[in-house]
């Protein structure tokens, strides 16, 4: 990559929303408000252990992570997050003029990242994805459920499009960080696909930045090459497996963000200002942490983001995604927290 692409990636940086203000409450993050019972005492305990590397195979970890996913523990690559792993996937498998199916609208760093190793992101609607030719491309990217719709790909349909993809020799890299809000099986352990999870999300732990990758046979030991050694620290590591071991938490979160995310879903529906977005097949509705809202043109985005602002509530403002230039995306947290969310943008239950 020559230096003029290196300087235009360099400067943009994609937009994640969040807030480091603590007096404001942040419904621009798709992070729990919630974390495990024993995170903290964990996490002590770990700062003895950190004066010494840890295992390179992280044992404790992956074996959490594969009961977690339901997976072999030997495909599991510990990352220092769920973008770690996506890099990883993405550096292994797309060279210099490649081209990378992405889909739209969808996070950001995906093109970024193809970009990076001097590939052509190729734009598809996200839920035309499983339309496209695998291929035409070196790699194919998928967001399940994909982030900012927050709708989720049948299953069945999702399987076949990996099997089409092994078909074409074509890998299929799957960003699972919102799959452990719903019930949906993981494509981890399948041949030819890389699956990259992030214990940012369900957890409440972006800081804490620990994740993984699940790969097998050939590609699994391309990503396991290009992980950095010990890219993780003692209390990532510790704190991440309690955490993947943690059902009950993991239950209890999606039973909440499920009848929360239909309480506000019910309450903006009524609202004439806005328009929720609901996903036409082959995508199917599902339990992902967050909502995406139409607000009819920009000046309903403006006008809807300084009321919230007004409140010291900050949502993310959805028009850095592709296409999503009237919508605002809204986080599922905690029921006090929408019943100020609600007040504060006059939308009536």
């Amino acid at each position: 990559m020559d230096n003029e692409a290196v300087a235009r990636l360099a400067g943009s940086g994609v937009v994640h929303g969040s807030s480091d203000d603590p007096d404001v409450l942040d419904f621009s993050a798709n992070v729990n408000p919630a974390v495990p019972d024993g995170v903290a005492e964990t996490y002590a305990d770990a700062l003895d252990d950190s004066r010494t590397y840890p295992p390179e195979d992280y044992p404790e970890y992956r074996h959490a992570a594969a009961r977690y996913v339901d997976c072999d523990a030997d495909a599991v690559i510990p990352t220092p997050g769920g973008l770690a792993a996506i890099r990883l996937a993405v550096a292994v498998t797309v060279d210099p003029g490649d081209r990378a199916l992405v889909p739209a609208p969808s996070f950001g760093e995906y093109e970024r990242e193809v970009e990076l190793q001097g590939g052509e992101p190729v734009a598809v609607a996200h839920d035309a994805v499983l339309d496209r030719d695998p291929g035409e491309f070196a790699l194919a990217i998928l967001c399940n459920p994909n982030n900012p719709t927050g709708d989720a790909y049948e299953p069945a349909a999702l399987a076949e499009f990996a099997e089409r993809c092994r078909a074409a020799e074509t890998p299929l890299l799957v960003d699972e960080a919102f799959l452990g809000f719903t019930d949906r099986p993981s494509l981890a352990g399948e041949p030819e696909v890389v699956v990259a999870r992030s214990l940012t999300k369900l957890f409440g732990l972006p800081g804490l930045r620990a994740g993984f990758a699940v790969a097998t046979g050939e590609l699994g030991e391309r990503v396991r090459t290009a992980a950095i050694t010990w890219g993780l620290g003692w209390p990532a590591a510790a704190v991440g497996a309690h955490c993947m071991d943690s059902p009950g938490f993991v239950a209890e979160t999606r039973d909440r963000v499920t009848s929360e995310r239909e309480r506000l879903r019910r309450a903006f529906d009524a609202d004439p200002r806005f328009s929720v977005y609901r996903p036409d097949p082959p995508m199917a509705d599902e339990s992902a942490p967050f909502l995406l809202l139409d607000c009819g043109s920009e000046a309903g985005v403006e006008e809807l983001l300084a009321r919230a602002r007004a409140a010291d509530i900050e949502l993310r403002d959805a028009r850095s995604f592709s296409g999503l230039d009237t919508h605002v995306r809204v986080a599922v947290r905690a029921p006090a927290e929408h019943d100020r969310l609600l007040g504060a943008l006059d939308v009536r239950e």
